[in-house]
């Protein structure tokens, strides 16, 4: 099981990577996804650069915390970061924006984060060989 929370934490933190880059590099294209019925246009992409900088301030707290090897800090701090998908869902369905997009992307994430800090809270610590 530790190789796969591992795996996931991992997983987790490269897709935030990935996510946060693109809503960086090309804040406006990537908006189309969010499932949003609109989104911010010219000036207004600000918003969504702040939304690829969280996504890597996450990711760079995941990998900060799985190469220190702080699993149960990382299990706490990824059910706190459980939030940000959470109300990217809310978001999206309190604007009438697509429910297949809300739950299908930023509910499964929400899910898979919430499942990885439990099995990472789970886990027991190993005692140093005597």
């Amino acid at each position: 099981m530790k190789r796969f929370t591992t795996v996931l934490s991992a997983l987790s933190g490269l897709f935030l990577l990935y996510i946060g880059l693109l809503y960086l590099l090309d804040p406006q294209a990537s908006a189309a996804g969010f499932g949003l019925p609109s989104w911010p246009e010219h000036e207004g992409t600000g918003f969504l650069t702040v939304k690829g900088g969280r996504d890597i301030s996450m990711c760079l707290g995941v990998f900060a915390l799985l190469l220190t090897g702080h699993r149960k800090a990382l299990g706490w701090a990824l059910l706190g970061f459980t939030f940000a998908p959470v109300t990217d869902m809310l978001t999206v369905l309190g604007n009438h924006g697509s429910a297949a997009t809300a739950f299908g992307v930023h509910g499964l994430a929400a899910a898979v984060v919430a499942l990885n800090a439990a099995l990472l809270l789970r886990e027991r610590s190993t005692a140093p060989a005597a």
